[in-house]
């Protein structure tokens, strides 16, 4: 069943939380929610069957969750302080993709976060190239041009990636919740904002950094990034392709995670 709260700043944000144990929050990716997300759900669905709470949330501006642009980082990160309070004070998360670069930006920013699985995070290249491709992103909203703003978005993906994406329904959602996706762009600025040691290499709580046996060579490098920054961080190659994990290996990968020890 379906419950609501209401962030800091006014956010309402809709999610379902299942299963008894300790909890796993799941952040998803850049303009996925619920309703046309084909993994985190039955991800967590399952997970929630094997000792552990599990929470999927719409994100703001996404699915049934309701809130003003501009939809900032540090608003993510307000709807995340919600939720852990309301399972109990603390929780892991699993970030998929650039909901990966928010979990861990809410680690580092003191959120009681007590562990992080992390999915694919996107290593897009020099930290002054990242820079101005967020910046570029943000402009292109702040002008209300959202088509543009996903074109922006999205132009270092892989090609063939990229073409699928937009013969999709997917790519017309992105363009009509372009809003939603800033946060994103924020998230990955700041993941190339300095070496990774200097942002990540703090973090003690346990770490999982993950990939599809068949995934663009980006995901490798970021993966390896993490675990040379963060030296007790494990890695993992878990059954998954297109930048999405199957349902069932990843089940088994997060219930031994959340629940070690």
């Amino acid at each position: 069943m379906d419950q609501q709260l209401t962030t800091e700043q006014g956010d309402t944000i809709t999610f379902e939380v299942r299963g008894i144990g300790p909890p796993l929050v799941f952040i998803p990716g850049a303009g996925s929610f619920r309703a046309i997300d084909p993994t985190v759900p039955p991800t967590a669905k399952l997970v929630a069957t094997h000792g552990v709470t599990t929470v999927v949330y719409d994100r703001i501006g996404l699915g049934e969750s309701t809130g003003s642009a501009p939809v900032t980082l540090a608003k993510e990160i307000s709807i995340l302080r919600a939720i852990l309070k309301h399972v109990g004070g603390s929780a892991a998360l699993c970030g998929h993709s650039s909901g990966s670069a928010i979990a861990l930006y809410a680690a580092t920013v003191g959120l009681p976060v007590t562990g992080l699985a992390l999915w694919e995070v996107p290593l897009i290249g020099p930290s002054i190239e990242v820079q101005s491709w967020a910046a570029d992103f943000i402009e292109l909203l702040d002008a209300s041009d959202h088509a543009g703003a996903v074109d922006q978005f999205t132009k270092d993906m892989p090609p063939n990636y990229q073409a699928e994406l937009r013969a999709s329904p997917i790519w017309d959602l992105m363009i009509a919740n372009a809003q939603s996706m800033r946060a994103d762009a924020e998230a990955l600025a700041w993941f190339h904002s300095a070496p990774l040691q200097t942002l990540i290499g703090g973090l003690t709580m346990p770490l999982l950094t993950m990939v599809g046996e068949s995934t663009f060579e980006v995901m490798n490098r970021a993966t390896d990034a993490i675990v040379r920054a963060v030296p007790h961080a494990q890695q993992r190659v878990v059954p998954g392709a297109q930048h999405e994990w199957e349902v069932e290996p990843m089940v088994e990968e997060l219930v031994k995670f959340v629940t070690a020890g």
